[in-house]
């Protein structure tokens, strides 16, 4: 196969399982606190001294420094979202709403300066086969790019269901879309011998969510399936890596080149559209959603409001006469 080595069927019935055991516990833990509290607390912390000293220590394909700031920095969203979620008076904050834009650009900035530290790499390191090239910077600037077009942070609602999930009517599909692209790129990059579970799987984990279940919640989805896998695999680091179950890279420069450019690609379209936004729409990103005269963002909005909603004029020409 062009991205992996042969995939048994095995495999691909694992795949199925570890997407749909994603899925389900976050929307467990989406919807109920002590779900919540008991994932995202209480487990991390036994982990933290009981497992993972033993599990993701030095030498193991989850003992790096990356593992650990990623594991951590992805219980730190979790956390810090159901604080906004459940303390009303964080939600009317505005520098409360700019954690969940400094958390996202922490994670993607992490994967940036791994890639850029796997462009110099070649073989066995950490556990881990690395292939490094100029496949790696690509992929590094598509990130930077990612970074960039982050917009729409302060329009950042709680739904006014009893699941109280973090919407973000700003964030739509096309930016969802090439963060996936640039994300699976990373770690096909980066850990390529996980992309297929830690690509593929994980981030099709959060994205069915945000088009299908719990739309305009998708950084909220993301976190939810970050941390829960990341505690996963640092627990039981052999089953992407040496188990039945585990799927191997190709290892292919050209696989590698062409995962890098159609994220770069999807990146620059979404720099190029975001800009046009701005300049023809007279929008300010640091201070204005952008993409309030779009359907997606208008149905997201209006499902989500909350009960006591600032006025229509405000937010959106769809809300206008209710």
């Amino acid at each position: 196969m062009f991205l992996f080595d042969s995939i048994p069927w095995y495999s691909w019935a694992m795949w199925f399982v570890v997407l749909g055991a994603l899925i389900a516990l976050n929307e467990v833990t989406r919807r109920w606190k002590w779900a919540g509290l008991a994932f995202f607390v209480a487990l991390p912390v036994v982990l933290t001294i009981v497992v993972w000293p033993h599990t993701a220590g030095a030498g193991s394909s989850t003992g790096t420094w990356f593992h650990w700031v990623k594991v951590y920095s992805a219980l730190a969203g979790c956390l810090g979202f159901m604080a906004l979620r459940y303390v009303p008076r964080l939600q009317r904050n505005r520098w409360m709403l700019m954690f969940p834009a400094a958390i996202l650009a922490l994670n993607i900035t992490e994967a940036v300066v791994r890639d850029f530290q796997v462009s110099r790499l070649q073989g066995m390191h950490d556990g881990v086969m690395m292939v490094g090239g100029a496949w790696n910077v690509m992929n590094g600037v598509a990130g930077i790019l990612n970074i960039l077009t982050i917009c729409g942070w302060m329009g950042i609602i709680v739904s006014r269901d009893r699941s109280k999930d973090m919407v973000w009517p700003d964030m739509l599909w096309f930016w969802i879309v090439a963060y996936d692209l640039w994300n699976f790129a990373y770690v096909y990059n980066c850990v390529g011998d996980h992309a297929f579970y830690a690509g593929a799987a994980l981030l099709i984990s959060c994205t069915i969510p945000a088009f299908f279940l719990k739309k305009g919640a998708w950084l909220q989805h993301r976190a939810h399936t970050l941390a829960l896998w990341m505690m996963f695999t640092m627990a039981v680091p052999t089953f992407v890596s040496s188990s039945m179950f585990s799927v191997d890279s190709s290892h292919d420069p050209a696989a590698l080149m062409t995962v890098s450019a159609l994220s770069l690609a999807a990146n620059v379209a979404v720099v190029v559209y975001q800009v046009r936004v701005i300049v023809t729409r007279r929008r300010h990103p640091l201070r204005e959603e952008l993409f309030t005269h779009l359907r997606p963002y208008r149905e997201v909005l209006e499902a989500n409001v909350p009960l006591r909603a600032e006025p229509a004029a405000d937010r959106s020409p769809a809300l206008a006469g209710r």
